[in-house]
């Protein structure tokens, strides 16, 4: 016979995971609705003030090409697997965008206060996106607390909670292992398809060089055999 907290613990971890899930997707709803809105109102704020410095069409499509750069490095950036060296290029090239974008809005016209919202406004973009790409799971939690569930669902069985955490840190630190394990492998595969395109480039040039120099060998008979020619009917 389950006792009601006993109960209650098996309805909550029946219910977690659609818990969790529900909150994941709701919160990037509310970010992507918040990145929108941020969007908007910069790229507006920018347009009008270029139209007024006399800009003419360009004003619409400026703020649009930076807006749209400061999205596309953001999505590198923060995407998992991507090359190191993508992400650090990106993560330079957001700064100047951010930067020019925010300068932009702050030198519009119109009261200090009012200047400083919108310059902020930019910042807000590249933040909800960083946090967007953020949102996952903790699952060294969800594993500790699954585990502390499943004991208590059981007449008569309770885990220590340090145990309970001690597995939740081994599953973690299997999962890292297996991580770093294909990051390893990746870099491994990588490094093949450097040296192999190398070897591949190398054989060209030689290639090229022998082709070369038949070329001229070739040229060298030529000449050879028309000299002769010439000196034989002299």
């Amino acid at each position: 016979m389950m006792t009601l907290t006993q109960q209650f613990a098996a309805e909550y971890a029946k219910g977690a995971v659609p818990g969790m899930l529900r909150a994941i997707r709701t919160t990037k709803r509310a970010n992507n609705l918040i990145l929108i809105g941020a969007l908007a109102a910069s790229y507006l704020h920018q347009a009008h003030f270029l139209v007024s410095l006399g800009a003419g069409m360009f004003a619409w499509i400026v703020p649009a090409v930076f807006d749209l750069a400061m999205l596309s490095m953001l999505t590198v950036s923060q995407t998992p697997g991507m090359a190191a060296d993508a992400k650090r290029a990106a993560m330079k090239i957001l700064a100047v965008v951010v930067v020019i974008s925010a300068a932009v809005n702050f030198a519009a016209p119109g009261p200090l206060g009012l200047r400083v919202i919108f310059a902020l406004v930019v910042g807000l973009v590249a933040g909800v996106e960083w946090v967007a790409a953020k949102i996952r799971p903790d699952f060294a939690a969800i594993e500790a607390r699954e585990v502390e569930a499943t004991a208590d669902v059981r007449p008569g069985r309770r885990l220590d909670p340090e145990v309970a955490k001690a597995r939740a840190a081994k599953a973690a630190a299997t999962r890292k292992a297996k991580a770093a394990a294909a990051a390893k492998t990746a870099r491994a595969v990588e490094e093949a398809a450097r040296v192999r395109a190398a070897k591949a480039a190398e054989r060209a040039r030689l290639r090229a060089e022998q082709s070369e120099l038949d070329q001229m060998l070739n040229q060298t008979r030529v000449m050879y055999t028309e000299e002769v020619g010439a000196h034989r009917a002299s």
